[in-house]
């Protein structure tokens, strides 16, 4: 199984991007052509179907995003094209965000979704989505531990720490007021504020 490809950018459309590695074309169904340019040397992470008449590859830019689509895929009637569209249209962040507050609302306004297939989503994956922090990377140092905590008691929820959490593990020697200040920064930005 083809989990990432590494290379650069040979060319790239609507729907797809073509990554040269080692005068290998490998062409992956991917979404985010305003975050590529020709020539750029990237990672892709990637998911592969096997079907009957091909080999599909499905390319992502964060693992994370790589592990929301397997998860939407197991949806009973949520197929690889709607669920790409879904992270097409909308960040990760925003679509874990959505199932776990239950709102269809959002889950509806995505390319190839109704009302139906919304609610089975939330049904199936609310509460699999959020991380432990503990399982999430090993050991956090007090300081991390206590600017998680305060995040925690402003009111944001696991699944925002989270995507944040590996950042913040960077800056693990700084103290737990910087962690925080950065912590808040980082999940401002990540929500587009």
């Amino acid at each position: 199984m083809i989990r990432f490809v590494r290379g650069s950018v040979y060319s790239f459309g609507t729907d797809y991007v073509i990554i040269d590695c080692n005068g290998i074309g490998y062409y992956i169904n991917f979404t985010h052509q305003n975050m590529i340019s020709l020539g750029q040397n990237v990672t892709i992470f990637t998911y592969q179907q096997f079907r009957e008449d091909a080999q599909v590859l499905y390319g992502f830019l964060d693992n994370r995003e790589l592990e929301l689509f397997e998860q939407l895929i197991s949806v009973k009637g949520l197929g690889p094209k709607t669920a790409m569209n879904m992270l097409g249209a909308a960040r990760y962040t925003d679509i874990i965000s959505a199932i776990e507050n239950g709102q269809i609302e959002f889950l509806t306004r995505l390319p190839s979704l109704g009302a139906k297939t919304s609610r089975q989503i939330i049904l199936d994956l609310k509460g699999k989505l959020v991380e432990d922090e503990k399982k999430a990377g090993g050991k956090n140092s007090i300081a991390l531990d206590e600017a998680i905590s305060g995040l925690k008691s402003l009111g944001y929820k696991a699944y925002e720490i989270n995507t944040v959490l590996p950042d913040l593990r960077k800056m693990d020697n700084r103290s737990t007021d910087e962690l925080l200040r950065e912590g808040l920064k980082l999940i401002l930005q990540r929500k587009g504020g």
